[in-house]
């Protein structure tokens, strides 16, 4: 085994320096897997450990066991949220939440770093008067959802009128105070939502990057078919040949996954600043545990030897075949029925479908295209060879006749793109889709008994606060609301035509504020809100899904020209024999060009619009009632930069076809 493997080194190395190039190819296209693949998994694991962090504002009842009560709501400043927890200790000596070094006592407030931050910024009367508490520490982050966040504790009372409000049943008012045993919680709805939007988006980038992962191991296989073919032919054993052509594979990968892991490590802090959830991420988020991190080295390398074996067959039933370079069989049909198998699951999903079947059938599409890809390119290159009216079109219809599967992998790239552009261009919602909520107009829950004298407080606390506002109650029977409706503070120059609109809104932002402020506690354990505070984890949500999609397709568009780049090459390295022979002959260079042109777009027409129909049919059953221009737009950019990155990728393969027919004699490798 050894002397194989020793072989197969020596193979590898003295390859001469196209050979070393093909291995270089292939270990950039397995770093770049490798790379984004460690971003996918990234991704879910970040999303867990958010969701787990916040766990403990999410109490769980816990009847006579209890050692503390805990009541959780929102509040607003600055079109941002802020989570206020009230703890009131039953029991001395229990343990504090996560990031709190002890529980605060009665009349103590602990401040998340970027709330106490805001608090010395802001004037008092806009953020801090809200904590009249002595503030006595600090949050950790294994508290936090994000770096940025807004969070205060705050000690009270067992017998605190806000210890003992009622609950109302309104969402809006949060969490009311309930009994816990202790602070673990449960993940939030809003948290799950993240992690489902997570898994699918990982499916998204996952699957095309593991097609390209096992496509690196058919890089340069001509030339590797033929050296086996050779030594098969000269009585090395079927076994043999898979040994040395799995240590070739995994040679490369190996080296290609290291780089692909260092590479992500340099890559974290630029992704840590991608703000998802209302805010960018800790690092320690973006980097998985070394289990999943052994488990992607430990993948990708085996999937690329995997993949070399796979396409061994002919090497090793017909090794003179191989070697007389004789057209492969046609592939069947069969490969279009798996694809329209799973197209015929996608109607029976919906809205209401689970996650993970999601992101199951949309892992079978993405495979069933990469299947009848190839078998798709053949019929397109005989027809083209058919119609070919010119040398060029002949060249590339034969050659798409011949080797289907080299000329999908050179487009592969670009019809995930379109599958993945497709499905999210038809499925993202508008921004606009809740509207304009009222964001001047706050609202608090008050008991129908004590309306008349809680309206007359408002109204005096308002008036020492200095913001002008008209109050009133409004609601019938049990559910009694006080709306404010805060002004606009007045010009102190009505000509003034240059103030601008930012500066209008920071003052109604200022002037709602400070009336949050002033209306703070008025009602024992409730929030004044908004309906924009109302909407604000759906706007939040539309906008984030708009991040995703862009960070979806920036993957995918990267993999797709990487992919059609490499492979340009490899397929030049292939077929280097061929394409100086053609020379000789007196092919022009224009010539071989312009086939390499119509070898690609062809395919790529056809198969990049059908990925496109094929991901927008897979997203009808989850579309919202309009489609989105802006989703449409984004389609259409992808398409179009999706062809110029191809077309690109050939343009820049075009020197080292001029290389390789320089050379007048032109060697078998």
């Amino acid at each position: 085994m050894s002397g194989l493997l020793g072989l197969s080194w020596r193979l590898l190395r003295g390859g001469g320096r196209r050979g070393l190039l093909g291995a270089g190819l292939t270990a950039v296209a397995v770093a770049v897997s490798t790379a984004l693949l460690i971003f996918s998994v990234s991704a879910n694991v970040a999303f867990q450990g958010r969701a787990e962090r916040e766990a403990w504002r999410n109490p769980v009842a816990a009847g006579t066991a209890a050692v503390a009560v805990q009541a959780v709501r929102k509040d607003y400043v600055r079109d941002r949220t802020v989570t206020v927890v009230d703890l009131a200790v039953l029991k001395p000596g229990t343990a504090p939440p996560p990031g709190l070094d002890r529980l605060p006592a009665p009349g103590e407030v602990w401040f998340s770093p970027a709330l106490a931050e805001l608090a010395r910024e802001l004037p008092a009367g806009e953020l801090a008067g809200r904590f009249p508490e002595k503030v006595a520490g600090t949050i950790g982050d294994e508290a936090l959802v994000h770096p940025g966040e807004l969070v205060a504790v705050r000690g009270q009372a067992p017998d605190s009128p806000i210890m003992r409000a009622a609950a109302t049943g309104d969402p809006r008012d949060g969490f009311p105070p309930t009994r816990v045993a202790d602070f673990t919680g449960t993940p939030s709805p809003d948290a799950q939502a993240y992690q489902a939007l997570a898994l699918i988006a990982t499916v998204l980038m996952a699957v095309p990057l593991l097609v390209f992962g096992g496509a690196a191991a058919r890089l340069t296989v001509a030339r590797r078919d033929q050296r086996l073919a050779a030594l098969r032919l000269v009585g090395a054993t079927p076994g043999q040949v898979v040994t040395m052509t799995v240590a070739e594979a995994v040679i490369t990968a190996v080296a290609g996954a290291v780089a692909g892991t260092v590479l992500y490590g340099l890559l974290t802090p630029l992704l840590a600043g991608i703000e998802i959830g209302g805010g960018s991420w800790f690092a320690a988020d973006l980097w998985p545990d070394v289990p999943y991190t052994l488990a992607v080295l430990g993948a990708v390398p085996l999937l690329v030897g995997l993949s070399a074996v796979v396409g061994l067959r002919r090497v090793v039933v017909s090794p003179l075949g191989v070697a007389r370079r004789e057209t492969p069989p046609a592939m069947r049909v069969v490969r279009v029925v798996a694809l329209l198998a799973v197209l015929a699951v996608v109607p029976t999903l919906g809205a209401g479908s689970a996650a993970g079947v999601v992101a199951v059938v949309l892992g079978l599409a993405f495979l069933a295209i990469n299947l009848t890809g190839p078998w798709v390119v053949g019929v397109i290159g005989g027809i083209t060879a058919r119609t070919a009216r010119g040398p060029a079109r002949l060249l590339a219809g034969r050659r798409l006749v011949d080797d289907p599967r080299a000329a999908w992998r050179t487009v592969s790239g670009v019809a995930m793109t379109g599958f993945v552009a497709g499905f999210i261009g038809f499925l993202s919602p508008s921004s606009g889709l809740l509207g304009d909520a009222d964001a001047a107009t706050l609202r608090v829950t008050v008991p129908t008994a004590q309306a008349s004298q809680l309206t007359a407080e408002a109204r005096e606390r308002l008036s020492e606060a200095g913001v002008p506002a008209r109050v009133a109650v409004t609601g019938t029977g049990e559910s009694r609301f006080l709306a404010v409706t805060v002004g606009k503070p007045a010009r102190a120059d009505e000509t003034a035509a240059d103030e601008t609109a930012a500066d209008e809104t920071a003052a109604d932002e200022a002037a709602v504020d400070r009336a949050r402020t002033a209306l703070g506690g008025l009602v024992p354990g409730r929030t004044a809100t908004s309906a924009a505070d109302e909407e604000r984890f759906g706007v939040l949500l539309l906008k984030d899904v708009g991040t995703g999609t862009v960070v979806v397709l920036t993957v995918s568009f990267l993999v797709a020209v990487v992919s059609a780049g490499i492979t340009a090459a490899s397929s030049i390295l292939d077929r280097r024999q061929t394409y100086a022979l053609l020379r000789l002959a007196g092919t022009p260079l224009e010539v071989l060009n312009r086939a390499r042109r119509a070898e690609t777009l062809v395919p790529l027409a056809v198969m990049g619009g059908g990925s496109i129909l094929v991901g927008m049919f897979c997203a009808v059953p989850f579309s919202f009632s309009s489609v989105n221009i802006g989703g449409m737009t984004i389609l259409l950019v992808c398409v179009t930069l999706g062809f110029a990155g191809v077309i690109g990728a050939g343009a820049a393969s075009a020197p080292l076809l001029r290389s390789v027919t320089a050379d007048p004699a032109p060697r078998p490798d």
